[in-house]
């Protein structure tokens, strides 16, 4: 069997036989990533803008939001348009080193996501539960601190798996059975021991999704118990609303992340692997913004503030 690794294959090429191409309707499927990737695109981009432009959401909540529209935007960026393009130019290949960028790329932005939305959960806690400290506790320069940390962190981790992963010998054909180049699918072409690693990736995992859900989960259990006590129903009810907004984002983000990679691989399959993937690179970003800003008085309002100034002025007649 021919063998081929990081020393020699940087002119080579994978071939990502993702979910188009084992669809049984790919032009159907493919008229509806690319619907949903233009909402996403669209949406994240309008929210954006909505919390850049609008002094009244420059506050740590809505700042640490747009750190997650622009994830979004950048993770579904990643990986669609590659996906869309291939299947209309009937060529799926990808080089080894795009394949190496492609990966850190998806792992540093879902990693930043992961530690971010633990970070989002702290920010509810302290308003809900501290409103007197909140802006001591969550002040701007705590704030940016909180955002450096999570890409930081995602980044060197995303690093040194990517470089772990794309040093092992592949094998003849290398045909990815999946949406993009990530670790589970690509291990399987190794010709060679990779259980050592597998069980790394299995710890990391753990780490990197569990120890932040388990924050969430504590965060939103003070949260819950404070609510409870609140005398107000307008402001219990207002309380309810921005949480369970988080929360849903939460189920969707932390149930994909650990199907991937916390199950152990004989859960897995190429099919199962691909709706997941195509579930949180591009249902998940498509939905997020609407999810925080249908539900939510403030963002609606800077909405159309920021579309009645700049977007759709009104001139007076003559």
């Amino acid at each position: 069997m021919e063998l081929w690794n990081s020393s020699s294959t940087w002119g080579s090429s994978f071939i990502l036989v993702g979910i188009l191409n084992d669809s049984g309707a790919p032009e159907l499927l493919c008229a509806m990533i690319t619907i949903l990737y233009m909402l996403a695109t669209a949406s994240n981009g309008l929210l954006l803008l909505v919390i850049t432009m609008d002094v009244r959401l420059h506050v740590p909540m809505y700042l640490l939001l747009r750190q997650l529209s622009l994830l979004d935007l950048l993770f579904t960026s990643v990986i669609t348009p590659k996906t869309l393009l291939d299947y209309l130019r009937r060529e799926n290949s990808i080089s080894f080193g795009g394949c190496a960028l492609q990966m850190f790329l998806a792992l540093t932005l879902g990693g930043t996501e992961d530690l971010l939305l633990a970070f989002m959960a702290y920010d509810r806690y302290v308003a809900i539960c501290h409103p007197l400290n909140y802006m001591i506790f969550m002040r701007p320069r705590v704030c940016w601190l909180m955002v450096a940390t999570s890409w930081i962190l995602a980044s060197l981790s995303a690093l040194g798996h990517t470089m772990y992963t794309m040093h092992f010998p592949f094998c003849m054909s290398l045909e990815i059975r999946h949406l993009l180049c990530e670790i589970p699918p690509l291990l399987k072409l190794a010709c060679a021991d990779t259980s050592g690693y597998e069980l790394l990736v299995y710890v990391t995992g753990v780490t990197f999704l569990l120890l932040p859900l388990s924050a969430i989960v504590a965060s939103y259990t003070l949260i819950l118990f404070t609510v409870l006590r609140m005398p107000s129903n307008e402001g219990r009810k207002k309380a309810l609303v921005t949480c369970s907004s988080h929360l849903t984002v939460v189920g969707m983000f932390y149930g994909a992340a650990t199907f991937m990679y916390v199950l152990p691989s004989s859960f897995h399959s190429p099919k199962q692997d691909n709706v997941i993937s195509v579930f949180y690179t591009i249902v998940t970003p498509a939905l997020n913004p609407l999810i925080y800003s249908l539900r939510n008085k403030e963002v609606m309002g800077a909405l159309r503030r920021v579309l009645g100034k700049y977007v759709l002025p009104v001139h007076p007649t003559h």
